[in-house]
């Protein structure tokens, strides 16, 4: 948490700025001359490559013929007459100057050593595990991957979506559960996931969740913060003793527990389900090689983390958590589900299925806001699964318990005694009274970190990186000034195999699909890979101008870091004497973001936007709460939102009131104050996103602020369209008080197919003793609200991106960055306008970062639905942006700064085109059913047949320009039938056959 200092001027004490900075320092629309002789004497001790330069695509004589395009002659000039002059910025951003990639990157190599790598066997959920070099270098590291977007153009994204159905294949075959969703974002939300279900699903009257303390305490802690607003009663205790004596609608197991104990749940389960309650159980994945899953004793629902297939530990996150559940359940699984379907010839095509259920089409009717989930790291973990095959991961499984059975053999030849209980790979240990500081200090000497459970209570946890070598310093660390007598070796030769008993061993087969059979070779893994990765759009492949969702350069420098073994190899509870590394990056990464948005202090805990958003409402409410105010519950919300904004409102415990819209798109202030008066007993909230959802800097923000805190609420921002003010104003002085913030987004972190991502809030000085703590590392506010994530920063390991972003671009530079963005997206709106409306513009005539085409009219014109000319873009070679959303029957665009002017100019010229194609339609010479965009996509394989019965020729199809020619991607699968596929619902891989035919 950041705290004001005396040297920084609050937000209410900086005035918003009239004419914005001094447009030669910043702008950047000064042209230079480019011949070698103009170039001024270089001082040799300053790096001169300018990341700037390479980051923001159009070059400086490009947007000098932009602004000339738009009728303006400085970037300067369309900012003052874009932005409301009332909340401009006085100054620049007090931030320092760029720095060149090759000195940062050593600057953070230094600070990345501040951390210190100690072997852990800390457990809690997290374990070492060995990343395949092949997977890490091509996937973790390979734009191709990393760079894709969500999968909800399916036909360019039959790769990951394959990769994401392996996912689901080898999580329900591993629990023996039906239905397993394409991951969520860590074990801990996964289980508060679990008991919305089970409340929404269950058929007694109960109000209250019964939680095991055998399980992880994080996960016990967002559990209680999730059930808190929303009335349930979490009732925490051991199910050795529970009689269900009290109603309650679900319960919650940790298989094995946290302190490693393996039990046998069955009888419980039995009497959970007699009371009428659903069975909830946290496991291992690991273990289920080797044990009972939990599906076959009396699981309604697992859930879990898939962290130690293959993903680094990276100080707690990003993990891909799984969810499965019976197939009865399948309509209120939270988050995305991939589904097989077919396309229009018939084939097995994959997509996402039965969206119906997620919060943009719910809203304030979801019972979950998971906007993202991990998809990058779901695909990580399915690959190892690929990978190792069955027999492999059991080898692993096997080892991994074998080890921990050769640990308790010689702590017993210490003298020790090792938990009784049947155990997979932890042990509980118990040391003489007054002994375990020694075992501590002797385990630091040896940089090994242990959980100490209480006084006298250690727990040791193994992993598939353990050798001989550790076992041997683990023994040393008890023994002591004692000689131990023994080797790893000889305790082999003398131990059981394993000491699990016959009754939770598991006899069931897994992973029997071809797919966990035959890559088992780098050189057939990578094939695969490659094939999947062929079958994807990326940004490595063209523009994706996603409305929105900012798809701007993830740079190769501020992604190098994340691997780093200072970084990765990191447990999130090792003690913070070991992390001065990360506690420095975050608080210098929390001090640029208050700086940026004009708040006095950050949380990075949530994990992803959605929770970010559900995060600040909960500290609003918090706040609203100490007051003695905890009656106000009613939050405003434009109609205009995204759907997660109500869903996260109703999670929080909040009433959502609609604010209507005005024909201009922007929010109707009269209808907004009127229901804030209405309301004002009660009002808690607004949650309004800014520039609007429209695409449109709003003239009316600061009054729409002033109103709702004149009537006693607060002002939540959703930070999705920061990338239109960074440098230019400021939420946090414009009237909001919380805002989060989309790193995956704004400040560079990729969206690697739908996540990982990170969503931390600002807060203004009174909300900073709300926010979230932490049960296991001091952090929050003194009255903080309850954990949101399982780790104390969410997912640590991606924030040097951001730090890498902002350190990088400078005050300057990210000033300039934001111009570039208002000026690329006015660009577009001016070039299309003749051939497109553009639905919504502000003062002067001006969007934002984004502008939204209206396509409506082609429907009566010449029978074209929106969807028609968003495939024909793939035809094109570009990813279509973002469809019917937020008004039906439109397209909204967003070319982001790093495109290039040659890259926006396609765009707008592929648009022209089509719109050509379909003045074909209207005036009768084209077919209105039999036509190029009827039939977009075209793929290789329905353009090379030896009958073709279209009205235009195959290179028409194909190679719709010059560029298609030489740089031509090919949608993988026809158009999608997407009700055929929730018609006919699959989640898990089809056979092999099924593809061949």
């Amino acid at each position: 948490m950041l705290e004001p200092s005396p040297s920084q001027p609050s937000a209410s004490e900086r005035q918003p700025e009239v004419k914005g900075t001094d447009p030669k320092t910043v702008s950047g629309s000064t042209h230079q001359p480019s011949s070698f002789s103009s170039h001024p004497l270089l001082n040799p001790l300053v790096y001169t490559d300018s990341f700037v330069d390479r980051h923001i695509g159009p070059r400086d004589s490009d947007l000098d013929q932009m602004l000339a395009a738009i009728d303006f002659d400085s970037l300067e000039a369309l900012m003052d007459a874009a932005i409301p002059r009332g909340i401009r910025l006085r100054k620049p951003l007090r931030l320092e100057a760029g720095k060149a990639e090759y000195e940062l990157l050593a600057a953070l190599k230094e600070l990345a050593q501040e951390n210190h790598v100690f072997r852990s066997f800390i457990g809690m959920g997290y374990s070492n595990c060995i990343t395949p070099p092949v997977i890490q270098r091509n996937i973790l590291e390979n734009p191709g991957w990393y760079t894709q977007y969500t999968p909800y153009q399916p036909e360019i994204a039959q790769g990951r979506l394959e990769a994401l159905l392996n996912f689901q294949t080898m999580v329900t075959d591993l629990t023996g559960l039906e239905i397993a969703n394409a991951s969520l974002l860590d074990e801990a939300t996964a289980a508060a996931e679990a008991m919305a279900m089970s409340y929404g699903v269950s058929k007694t009257k109960a109000n209250a969740f019964w939680v095991s303390e055998a399980c992880h305490p994080q996960t016990i802690a967002v559990v209680q913060t999730r059930a808190r607003p929303l009335g349930i009663e979490v009732l925490v205790g051991d199910h050795r003793t529970f009689q269900f004596d009290q109603p309650v609608f679900g319960v919650l197991l940790q298989y094995p527990a946290t302190d490693g104990a393996i039990y046998d749940y069955r009888a419980f389960c039995d009497r959970a389900h007699a009371a009428g309650a659903l069975v909830t159980v946290a496991a291992d994945l690991l273990s289920l090689t080797l044990l009972v899953p939990p599906g076959e004793f009396g699981a309604d629902i697992a859930i879990g983390n898939t962290q130690r297939f293959g993903v680094p530990l990276g100080y707690g996150g990003p993990h891909a958590a799984y969810f499965a559940t019976k197939d009865a359940f399948k309509r209120q699984l939270p988050g995305r589900l991939v589904g097989v379907s077919k396309d229009v010839h018939g084939s097995p095509a994959l997509r996402l299925a039965l969206q119906t259920r997620e919060q943009h089409i719910r809203r304030d009717k979801a019972t979950s806001n998971i906007c993202t989930a991990q998809v990058l790291l779901a695909i990580v973990a399915s690959m190892y699964a690929v990978y190792h095959g069955p027999q492999g991961l059991r080898r692993i499984g096997d080892r991994v318990h074998q080890l921990t059975v050769i640990l308790a053999e010689g702590l017993r030849r210490l003298g020790y005694a090792p938990s009784a209980e049947p155990f997979f790979d932890t042990l509980r240990v118990t040391v003489p009274n007054g002994k375990a500081p020694e075992v501590i200090r002797r385990a630091h000497s040896h940089k090994i970190n242990l959980r100490q459970l209480d006084a006298h209570t250690f727990t040791i946890s193994l992993d598939e990186t353990v050798s001989s070598d550790d076992l041997l310093a683990l023994f040393q660390v008890f023994a002591g000034a004692e000689v131990t007598h023994f080797t790893p070796e000889d305790l082999l030769a003398a131990s059981s195999r394993s000491l699990l008993p016959a009754s939770l061993l598991r006899s069931t087969p897994y992973l029997t699909h071809p797919v966990f059979n035959a890559y088992h070779s780098e050189t057939e893994l990578l094939r695969y890979l490659h094939r999947l990765e062929s079958k994807d759009l990326s940004l490595t492949t063209a523009m994706i101008p996603l409305g929105s969702c900012t798809m701007k350069l993830n740079a190769t420098a501020e992604m190098l870091p994340i691997t780093w073994a200072e970084f990765g190899q990191i447990h999130p509870f090792a003690p913070l004497d070991q992390t001065h590394g990360y506690q420095a990056l975050f608080g210098q990464l929390e001090h640029w973001l208050a700086e940026i948005t004009g708040f006095a202090g950050i949380s990075l805990q949530p994990n992803a936007g959605s929770q970010g958003e559900y995060t600040g409402l909960l500290v609003i409410r918090q706040y609203h709460e100490k007051r003695g105010e905890a009656h106000r519950n009613i939050c405003l919300i434009p109609q205009s939102a995204h759907g997660t904004n109500p869903a996260s409102a109703v999670m929080a415990g909040l009433k959502v009131v609609a604010v209507a819209c005005d024909r201009d798109g922007n929010i109707d202030v009269a209808d907004l104050k009127a229901k804030a008066e209405q309301h004002r007993d009660n009002l808690a909230a607004l949650m309004v996103t800014y520039p609007s959802t429209h695409g449109v800097f709003e003239e009316g923000i600061q009054a729409m602020c002033e109103c709702i805190h004149a009537n006693g609420g607060q002002v939540y921002m959703d930070g999705a369209n920061l990338n239109a003010q960074v440098g230019l104003c400021r939420p946090g002085d414009f009237g909001a008080d919380v805002c989060h913030l989309n790193l995956h987004k704004t400040f560079c972190i990729p969206h690697g197919g739908g996540g990982p991502g990170m969503g931390p809030i600002g807060v203004a000085a009174h909300l900073l003793p709300f926010l979230p703590k932490h049960p296991i590392v001091s952090v929050g506010g003194k009255q903080g609200i309850g954990a949101v994530s399982a780790a104390p920063w969410g997912s640590s390991s991606i924030l040097p991106i951001s730090w890498m972003y902002i350190a990088l671009m400078g005050a300057e530079g990210l000033t300039k960055a934001t111009q570039v963005a208002i000026l690329n997206a006015n660009y577009i709106a001016k070039r299309l306008e003749g051939h497109y409306p553009v639905l919504y513009k502000g003062k002067n005539s001006l969007v934002a970062h984004e502008c939204i085409l209206d396509l409506r009219q082609f429907k009566k014109t010449a029978e074209i639905e929106v969807d028609d000319i968003a495939k024909r873009l793939i035809d094109y070679g570009f990813h279509p942006p973002t469809v019917s959303w937020p008004v039906a029957g439109t397209i909204m665009v967003e070319p982001t700064e790093s495109e290039s002017k040659q890259e926006i100019d396609r765009f707008c010229d592929a648009m022209i085109a089509i719109r050509a194609e379909i003045r074909a339609i209207e005036e009768g010479t084209v077919d209105r059913q039999n036509n190029l965009l009827k039939q977009a996509p075209h793929t290789a394989a329905a353009l090379l047949t030896d009958h073709w019965d279209r009205p235009y020729t195959r290179e028409q199809a194909a190679y719709p320009t010059a560029w298609t020619r030489d740089n031509k991607f090919w949608a993988a699968v026809g158009r999608i039938d997407q009700a055929y596929g929730d018609r006919n619902l699959v989640c898990t891989c089809l056979p092999m056959e099924a593809y061949e035919s």
